[in-house]
């Protein structure tokens, strides 16, 4: 399968913006590699900018100069299909999202199960160490020719945003219309009693400006970054899911390079990674204080609010996944993971 997106971008490789190649015979000449991502190139604001700095530096250094990353943040190369088509017909690497993700491995929704992880630790351990994200790893390479090469945190956990009125109970989501990243937050919305309708990133501000939507789901982090507290009054802190990203890379061209350089360049991403979410919860509760300064009220739900979210969505997507039909294994294997067995069929 070297093809499932509409191609925006045919032709990227042969436009140059792939640069640079191994020169037979030599071990001088670097090789250039784009690394796209969502977001602006500033580190106060966008963690995955953070993540992509610190990774061109480590593979530069590991590499001896080898490998060179050429940075392209602010969805540059496209959206997320095109730039994933690229990742996959082009020697290319790419920060993901779900939105990215999910067309090829529908699968990778069921890590995204309401309150699946307590805190970051537990999120962590399942996606490094857990035997569903072995599969979700695989069935990419297998579908795609794509390398799942790390899990980026993005900024905490997801908090609900919206412009109407204060969110801490489900009931309090009837009626409004909500920004969704993908179908899956379609269908978590829905089970609230709101509506949701897929946007794009870089569409989001306008949207929540204009009406189009009156409220989104978004890590603090991602609230900042979009300036999103100018048209967002409330900020509920209702942990729902765990906040990240994907770094791939194409399967062709990590194959190719020799067992050293192979080698330090996977050195340097979980080292990159490490760094990354050391960064990132460190700043969760600065976050939170900079959107509050900037006039967010900010709603921290009781225990028994969190399990009214958890009683309502929860059931709700599990049942979402069984009509999108995914496989029950799959989501067997992540509650196996996650230690959720009481969750199980």
């Amino acid at each position: 399968m070297n093809r499932i997106f509409p191609s925006a971008l045919k032709g990227f490789a042969s436009l140059g913006l792939v640069t640079g190649a191994l020169v037979a015979g030599s071990t001088q000449a670097a090789t250039s590699i784009n690394l796209s991502y969502n977001g602006a190139p500033d580190p106060d604001k966008n963690a995955v900018h953070v993540f992509a700095t610190n990774l061109k530096e480590l593979v530069e250094e590991k590499t001896d100069g080898e490998l060179v990353l050429e940075l392209y943040p602010n969805s540059m190369l496209g959206e997320e299909e095109d730039r994933m088509e690229q990742t996959m017909n082009t020697p290319t690497l790419n920060v993901a999202s779900f939105a990215g993700v999910s067309p090829l491995v529908e699968e990778i929704f069921v890590s995204a199960i309401p309150f699946l992880f307590a805190d970051f630790e537990a999120a962590r351990t399942f996606f490094d160490e857990g035997e569903y994200w072995n599969e979700v790893e695989a069935a990419l390479r297998e579908r795609a020719g794509v390398e799942m090469l790390a899990v980026v945190e993005e900024g905490g956990f997801l908090a609900f945003t919206n412009n109407q009125k204060p969110i801490s109970h489900p009931d309090d989501f009837e009626g409004l219309r909500f920004r969704a990243m993908d179908p899956s937050q379609v269908a978590l919305y829905e089970s609230f009693g709101a509506s949701g309708t897929p946007i794009p990133w870089t569409e989001v501000y306008m949207a929540l400006r204009t009406g189009v939507a009156d409220g989104q789901m978004n890590p603090p982090m991602y609230i900042i970054l979009g300036s999103l507290y100018e048209v967002q009054d409330y900020l509920t802190l209702a942990n729902i899911q765990y906040s990240n990203q994907f770094l791939v890379g194409n399967a062709e061209m990590i194959k190719g390079w020799d067992d050293a350089t192979r080698e330090a360049f996977l050195d340097a991403v979980a080292e990159a990674n490490r760094n990354a979410r050391e960064h990132n919860e460190a700043k969760v509760e600065e976050r939170i204080a900079f959107l509050e300064e900037q006039g967010m009220e900010v709603i921290r739900p009781s225990e028994d609010d969190i399990a009214a979210f958890r009683n309502v969505g929860q059931p709700a997507y599990l049942e979402w996944l069984r009509e999108r039909g995914i496989d029950q294994r799959w989501v067997d294997l992540a509650l196996e993971d996650a230690g959720m067995t009481e969750l199980l069929d």
